[in-house]
């Protein structure tokens, strides 16, 4: 799925169920973790034209973090960096395993290619998760769950105050929010 479709899940998951900024962060950044090997793209892309191309992309997307060991060292790192350690770890996991199962679903290649996920490696390569009916990416149901994350994304950013931006910036989030209230109204029970 869209990296963006990742992040506002992520966030989502992270804003119920951690109160600090600090581990609402390190919760989201586990749910799209998987997706930094996806930056051999780049080296592909500007490399394609060379003596010697990299596919980096090619190779090592889908392989390098799309399985156990990316998310044994994702909830190593958030063990180990959180303030609630096993809350936080825990939650990393839960993230780390929807980006999975999102992409298990719905990361079909415009060429038709089925990305499996190879769960087990790097300890095994005996097992790789598929699934047959996997939505292209530009899919209907993609595009349509992308919306929904964002339209209820809004919706907690306006009914709590707090959204992403608020991890980066207090201005930004203020900013957010005082817009989105001045253009739907103040929730009930909540002092303007």
């Amino acid at each position: 799925m869209h990296p963006l479709t990742h992040l506002l899940a992520s966030w989502n998951v992270a804003r119920i169920g951690v109160q600090d900024k600090r581990d609402a962060l390190i919760v989201t950044t586990a749910g799209i973790a998987p997706d930094v090997d996806g930056l051999g793209f780049f080296a592909e892309l500007f490399s394609r034209d060379t003596a010697h191309p990299l596919y980096w992309y090619s190779d090592y997307h889908h392989v390098l973090l799309h399985n156990l060991g990316g998310a044994l060292a994702a909830a190593a790192v958030a063990m180990l960096c959180g303030l609630r350690r096993g809350r936080t770890a825990l939650l990393a996991l839960l993230t780390f395993h929807l980006h999975l199962l999102c992409d298990l679903v719905g990361s079909k290649s415009a060429d038709g290619y089925h990305w499996p996920i190879p769960y087990l490696e790097p300890f095994s390569s005996s097992w790789q998760w598929s699934w047959r009916g996997q939505w292209r990416l530009t899919a209907w149901p993609n595009v349509l769950f992308t919306v929904l994350l964002i339209a209820l994304t809004l919706y907690l950013d306006w009914r709590g105050g707090e959204s992403l931006l608020g991890l980066f910036s207090k201005r930004a989030n203020r900013a957010l929010i005082s817009t989105l209230r001045r253009r739907v109204g103040t929730p009930r029970g909540v002092n303007k």
